[in-house]
């Protein structure tokens, strides 16, 4: 599908927190975060923010980082991060009067609750849009591959550096403008029918 900018959703009076997190493996109970990346974006896909940052591990004597051959973060790159609690109160701020959007939104915010409530802090996140979901059911038979990468190729999006945080969460925020426009979604309520509980 081509769409032109014209045919964007321009009129969507909301932001979008799109957002993206890598950790060291893939049970949000047993694994951790490494990096938050976010980028806040207007429905047409303009870019008005976009901040990442490491975590650092709590327990640093034997915190384990994961698939390095993945994400590509090591222990040396997190040493001189900042905590948990001090990333997540400047993705808090970040996040404030915005729809937040994922690509697979209840991986993301799983990690993203579950590093909250360790952090003792409470991500005020009850629904987020979910870019996956989105993509999935504009093909109910599952004849293409929704992942991030085949939908940049899809869409002619860029992403020079998968399993980044940041440029994973710029991807997805450059896919959001053609699933928007793809269900036909150019109001506020529309926006919140496809919300998902996080």
């Amino acid at each position: 599908m081509s769409l032109e900018p014209e045919q964007w959703n321009n009129n969507i009076p909301v932001r979008f927190a799109v957002v993206d997190v890598e950790t060291s493996g893939l049970s949000s109970e047993r694994h951790r975060l490494l990096q938050i990346g976010v980028v806040v974006v207007d429905a047409s896909g303009t870019q008005l923010d976009r901040w990442s940052s490491f975590v650092r591990p709590r327990h640093r004597l034997w915190f384990r980082v994961g698939p390095h051959r993945i994400h590509g973060i090591s222990r040396r790159s997190l040493r001189h991060a900042p905590t948990a609690g001090d990333v997540l109160d400047a993705l808090i701020e970040r996040l404030d009067g915005c729809v937040v959007v994922a690509h697979n939104a209840a991986f993301d915010l799983a990690f993203l609750h579950q590093a909250a409530r360790r952090a003792g802090r409470v991500l005020p996140v009850p629904a987020s849009l979910c870019t996956l979901s989105l993509s999935r059911r504009l093909d109910p038979d599952r004849r293409q591959s929704h992942r991030l990468g085949a939908l940049c190729e899809r869409y002619g999006v860029a992403l020079d550096r998968p399993h980044d945080a940041l440029a994973d969460a710029e991807a997805t925020a450059a896919v959001l403008p053609y699933l928007l426009a793809a269900h036909h979604i150019t109001t506020i309520e529309q926006v919140k029918a496809q919300l998902v509980t996080a």
